[in-house]
């Protein structure tokens, strides 16, 4: 029997480092561990993931050279903004006359707060000639008698002209400092938002230096082979030397790893994430099989670190419920009513969950309030029972009315969960399930609120979308939350290490942008080549690269954002979905009868289906998806036409088609959405607007390709 190689997920988390394996092949789950994070070791987290790593393994008896990915996420960045525990920079600034003005205004960032009283440790220097070494030196010397182990340089116009910052850091290396250039960190004018993003940088930039490097030299020590790879705030990982030069690509990547695992694991094509722990929900979304990214707030700021678009809830599944036991209900009857749920979690209250105590421990249990934690208001309801003191959570409610499957991480006994909210029932004057769902529309309407406010700013249809539940406490969340939207929802697969698999399956990523004003097609395919190049770089297979580009006529941005693989992988096509299956997954999206669905086109990889709808007085609509061989739905189009060809009959069709369909207006040209079927691949180019760049895209696309290879056009016409 062949014997598949494994990619390995970590994510370092602040309580528990947790590690998965994953066969490479068919990407099913082989084994998970979970250890202490080594926070106080003195290799600190190193020795948790080398611990994780080697206890991982033993598990499912396979060898370090078996290892074929390795990855980790961490939450250590992240943390140590917020604890404050970063290095003290010395930023250097560099002009003359009115670019000197400028700089020189930067010395505030050192009123940057990170925690409650304690602000980002920052020295500054001015150099007016950054080719005068002795000047320069100086103002080294000058950063490091305050305190600096960091030195930032940065220079109005660097984006275009970066000399005078790289002069700088040259000199700073001399004296044995690791450095930041501004114009290294983001391409994108703002001299002040751009020298923000590289200060917060430089400030976690030693202690991610020191602990990558025990990293990789415990993992070469492991005798793994595989690179190291690091997980990004934007679901992708990246090579670990570029995280040395980058470490703020980590912060916020907790969020990213579970909704890449969700994308990558669950095949979501449209909808909300939903990652759910003992205190909080973190919300993101997925829109036409892409995670949802923009600029991160960082330190009360906006900043130019790409990010995952996560919205967080203080509900989870230890979410203490809050009662008023002095008035009455005259809707529902009885003295009590359910004020709330949260933000208060019974972790942090330091109190069991009352439904998973023994039934001998909930003998004589009263219910009774408490202030959890000094400040806290003292409505949060327990129960005094012969056991001690528990807390009524999230959890309890969901398990009361069945909704925790069994096996999940957070089931236990219903009898027991119904017993421990029966005394809440009481006050309330209803019935157990009826006290349990009130418990859960409390929790449960606080996070819809949120989901009903990402749908409308993405635009996301409620009949196609899904809601996803990941971690720990998706089962006391995401399935009520179903139930009150009307929307489809589901638990993940494995959703208690959601995390660690998202780590372990996610793709090399590369986001590169470009305020190019006018930019031309030459220069939009020298930016969507820059991120191809970087992507390869970092180990992606160079023939398996997707590109996404978007032209910003607003602000003359160019963005690309390049993804691809680390090695080529074949999965498991013994449960492919057939043709009845694809048409089946194909109608439920477009919510009409299987027989009103027509084959409309397809690739060896994909299948287009279509239908019509008329509707009185108003053009008929022509609805599309593509499913792919697993039967998910990768594409949705509202209107759309569809049309096959080959790769050597598509530069002259594809010019017809956006040239029928462009249309011109008040805001100028608008070329169609345009996204090709090609290969594996569905090259989306829907973020070019010119209609001249959007050709010159796609026939780059198809280079290198046999003229005889099919591809499929689907071809929206923007509003």
């Amino acid at each position: 029997m062949t014997t598949h190689r494994i990619r390995v997920g970590i994510d370092v988390g602040g309580t528990f480092t947790d590690a998965v394996a994953v066969d490479a092949t068919t990407l099913g789950l082989l084994g998970q561990v979970k250890v202490p994070t080594s926070h106080h070791h003195e290799d600190g987290v190193a020795h948790g993931i080398v611990e994780a790593l080697d206890r991982l393994l033993g598990q499912i008896g396979r060898d370090p050279a078996d290892v074929a990915f390795l990855a980790h996420g961490t939450t250590q960045a992240t943390n140590a903004l917020l604890e404050g525990d970063v290095a003290t920079v010395g930023l250097i600034g560099v002009g003359t006359g009115p670019g000197a003005v400028l700089t020189r205004r930067l010395a505030a960032l050192g009123r940057l707060e990170l925690a409650p009283g304690k602000r980002l440790p920052l020295t500054y220097a001015h150099v007016a000639d950054p080719d005068d070494e002795d000047a320069v030196r100086a103002a080294v010397d000058e950063v490091t008698a305050q305190g600096a182990e960091v030195v930032v340089a940065t220079e109005p116009f660097a984006v275009d002209h970066p000399e005078g910052e790289q002069a700088v850091l040259a000199t700073a290396r001399s004296a044995g400092l690791p450095t930041t250039a501004a114009h290294e960190i983001t391409s994108l004018y703002g001299l002040h938002k751009r020298t923000r993003t590289a200060v917060v940088n430089a400030a976690i930039l030693p202690r991610m230096l020191a602990t990558a490097d025990l990293v990789d030299a415990s993992i070469t020590k492991a005798g793994i082979c595989a690179p190291l790879m690091v997980m990004r705030c934007d679901g992708g990982v990246m090579a670990l030397d570029e995280m040395r030069r980058r470490p703020l690509l980590t912060v916020l990547s907790g969020p990213a790893a579970g909704v890449a695992g969700a994308l990558m694991q669950e095949r979501i094509s449209e909808g909300v994430f939903l990652e759910t722990g003992g205190t909080s929900t973190d919300i993101s979304v997925v829109r036409r099989g892409k995670v949802a990214v923009r600029h991160a707030t960082m330190l009360g700021r906006s900043s130019y670190l790409n990010a995952l678009d996560v919205r967080t809830v203080g509900v989870g599944g230890g979410s203490m419920v809050r009662v008023d036991l002095t008035r009455g209900d005259g809707a529902h009857g009885g003295r009590a009513r359910i004020t709330g749920v949260g933000p208060r979690s019974a972790h942090i209250a330091g109190l069991p969950y009352a439904c998973f105590a023994d039934p001998a421990e909930l003998r004589d249990a009263t219910l009774a309030t408490v202030r959890p934690m000094a400040g806290d208001p003292a409505d949060h309801a327990v129960l005094d029972a012969a056991g001690g003191r528990y807390a009524i959570t999230m959890t309890c409610a969901a398990n009361a009315l069945g909704r925790v499957p069994e096996g999940d991480f957070a089931h236990c006994d219903q009898e027991v969960a119904r017993a421990a909210v029966a005394p809440l029932a009481a006050a309330l004057g209803v019935d157990v399930p009826t006290a349990a769902a009130r418990i859960l529309d409390a929790g449960a309407e606080q996070v819809r609120s949120v989901v009903d406010k990402v749908m409308r700013e993405y635009r996301l249809d409620s009949d196609t979308a899904v809601l996803v539940g990941g971690g720990g406490g998706a089962a006391t969340v995401t399935p009520h939350l179903a139930v009150l939207t009307g929307m489809e929802g589901r638990i993940a697969r494995h959703n208690e290490v959601i995390s660690p698999i998202g780590v372990a399956l996610a793709l090399v990523r590369e986001q590169i942008e470009r305020i190019v004003p006018g930019a031309t097609q030459e220069q939009i395919l020298a930016v969507r080549a820059e991120a191809e190049r970087a992507v390869v770089a970092q180990g992606a297979a160079a023939d398996g690269v997707e590109v996404e580009v978007t032209v910003d006529p607003q602000t003359s941005t160019v963005r690309a954002i390049a993804t691809g693989a680390t090695e080529l992988r074949t999965q498991d096509r013994s449960h492919s979905a057939d043709d009845g299956e694809r048409l089946a997954a194909a109608a439920a999206s477009l919510k009409t009868d299987p027989d009103r669905v027509r084959v409309l086109a397809g690739t060896p990889a994909h299948t287009v289906y279509g239908t019509e709808v008329r509707r009185r007085l108003r053009a008929t609509r022509h609805p599309v998806r593509v499913v792919d061989a697993d039967g998910v739905v990768r594409l949705h189009a509202a209107d759309a036409q569809v049309a096959a060809t080959t790769v050597g009959a598509a530069p002259e069709l594809l010019g017809d088609l956006v040239r029928e369909a462009t249309s011109y207006g008040d805001g100028g040209v608008r070329a169609p959405a345009l996204r090709l079927l090609l290969g594996s691949r569905i090259a989306d180019l829907s973020g070019v607007l010119d209609p001249q760049p959007l050709l010159a895209l796609a026939r780059s696309e198809m280079r290198d390709r046999a003229a005889d290879e099919p591809v499929v056009a689907v071809v929206e016409v923007r509003s």
